[in-house]
């Protein structure tokens, strides 16, 4: 009987790892940007139970968009799927406030298209259907 619930325990226990694995986030780290290099940030992306992808963009010391050379109106958040489709999935609102120390903005969407690469341009538009040329900051492929 001890050997029973002994295999049972041990039976529960490595599913339940093999579950938080399979419920983990990704975690992405943005390459350095050029255009803001004091800029850090990262995506985490994340399968639901709908099979959905949960993508939540963290970001810290990302310059005011309206400072930027050019001057431009909006950060977007770019999503590449495996295909190659690119697709505007919003803009970041800033969360600064009034004697912050650190610049910081944030994220979140949810897809049902699996990402392969995030990235954010600057652009004078939010609702823009295309990249355009001010690449601020990217992912690697994933």
């Amino acid at each position: 009987m001890k050997l029973i619930l002994k295999n049972i325990s041990i039976g529960l226990l490595v599913l339940m790892i093999s579950m938080s694995f399979t419920s983990c986030a990704k975690k992405i780290t943005f390459q350095t940007s050029s255009i803001v290099p004091a800029a850090r940030g990262d995506v985490k992306i994340k399968q639901d139970e709908n099979k959905n992808y949960l993508i939540q963009v963290e970001l810290e010391n990302l310059a005011e968009v309206s400072r930027l050379e050019p001057s431009k109106n909006a950060y977007v958040v770019w999503m590449e799927s495996e295909d190659s489709m690119v697709k505007n999935i919003g803009q970041i609102r800033s969360d600064s406030k009034f004697l912050s120390s650190k610049l910081k903005a944030s994220f979140e969407t949810v897809t049902p298209v699996k990402p392969s690469k995030i990235y954010i341009t600057a652009e004078d538009d939010a609702d823009v259907q295309f990249p355009g040329k001010q690449l601020i900051m990217e992912t690697k492929r994933f």
